[in-house]
């Protein structure tokens, strides 16, 4: 079996795969119905924008649960300091997706354009509000969070859901709105047809042009050291086997989040994966090819995850007010055998979820029309 060094690296690395696989997957859901209310005009355009999710968007979800499930068992530390000091944050994400399963059942329930629309719009809620705060809790990563450990290991969170609303954190979500709004414009232009498919194509045209933009404005704050970064005190090695978090020295600089790509000079593929996504993304827009643009806004997002967790890394929970309390992904794990066994069912299961995620895409795929639709008034959402 590997042993616990190795372990921990290997989680932070699965961790991140199931985050990049919430945003492929789940992160197109969002930003088609996010971009449902403008790009649809009719509301047949309306109900085949949200039917070329339909068969999907549950499946999707369930990345993010294990996600969440896997920085519970995999970090208890990170898992227990978030949850209670972004309460506020999490609760207004959950009310939020809260909207997308209500809303697909009741919408077409009755022909009433005024109640369609207000589900039109709850629908976008649900697409748009968690795809910009995911951006903002990726951005505060990067400031620190208001936390800190006494001796028993005790968090003692002292921000506010207002304070989390800095403007590198609302420049951070704007990056992944428009990131995640490109993806479901490339996604509505692979699965519509007509007016439908134009107006999408526009709008991933729009939000790849953006996302460029807010990854390059982002990328040239911390460039000119307008963030404080953190890096470890005599490297990575002293640290041993300790999972106490005071143990460590923690040195802030201007440098700090830019260290990793100094001393390890292939992550810095991450970044300009990004970009050439998000220019091949506007590019398959421009040019009418839906799955290039698909293909450009999936590398973007996978380029734009890797560039956040390389420039984090050892870090997983900064903090601003101590940061010797940050917690890392050496110190803030589960134990050895926790790790191991959990491991064995990930590679079980995993490549068994793919399989079966790749199947009910392939069984379901193809355009949805408005003759779709008209065809099948009671038989869709």
């Amino acid at each position: 079996m590997f042993d616990y060094e190795t372990l921990k690296l290997l989680w932070w690395v699965l961790i991140g795969v199931l985050l990049i696989g919430f945003a492929l997957t789940d992160g197109f859901d969002m930003g088609a119905m996010a971009l449902m209310p403008f790009v649809g005009k009719t509301d047949n355009e309306r109900r085949a924008a949200i039917n070329t999710i339909a068969p999907h968007w549950d499946g999707n979800q369930v990345w993010f649960i294990t996600a969440g499930g896997a920085l519970f068992a995999a970090w208890p530390m990170v898992y227990a300091v978030a949850f209670s000091g972004l309460y506020w944050a999490m609760l207004l994400v959950l009310f939020a997706l809260f909207c997308r399963p209500v809303g697909f059942d009741y919408r077409s329930k009755l022909e009433n354009q005024k109640w369609r629309n207000a589900w039109d719009w709850a629908l976008f809620t649900g697409g748009a509000v968690p795809a910009l705060l995911f951006g903002v809790a990726f951005g505060n990563l990067f400031l620190g969070l208001p936390f800190r450990l006494d001796e028993l290991m005790r968090s003692s969170y002292e921000g506010s859901f207002f304070g989390l609303l800095h403007p590198f954190a609302l420049l951070a979500g704007l990056v992944s709105l428009s990131m995640l709004c490109a993806h479901g414009g490339a996604w509505l232009m692979l699965r519509t047809d007509a007016g439908l498919h134009q107006r999408s194509r526009l709008a991933t045209r729009l939000c790849a042009l953006l996302f460029l933009l807010t990854f390059g404005g982002a990328g040239l704050w911390l460039i000119l050291g307008g963030l404080p970064g953190m890096r470890l005190a005599g490297g990575f090695a002293d640290l041993g086997l300790a999972l106490n978090p005071l143990h460590k020295q923690v040195v802030m600089d201007n440098s700090g989040w830019l260290a990793n790509y100094a001393q390890y000079p292939l992550t810095r593929v991450a970044p300009l994966l990004g970009l050439a996504g998000g220019l091949l993304a506007l590019l398959g827009a421009q040019f009418n090819r839906g799955g290039v643009a698909f293909l450009g806004s999936s590398l973007a997002i996978v380029g734009t995850l890797c560039t956040a967790g390389f420039a984090l890394f050892p870090f997983v929970f900064p903090s601003s007010i101590d940061p010797a309390s940050s917690l890392t992904l050496w110190d803030a794990v589960s134990s050895q055998k926790t790790l191991g066994i959990m491991l064995v069912v990930a590679a079980l299961f995993v490549p068994l979820i793919l399989l079966y995620t790749l199947w009910c895409y392939i069984r379901m795929w193809g355009r949805v029309t408005s003759q779709t639709i008209d065809a099948n008034p009671h038989g869709l959402y």
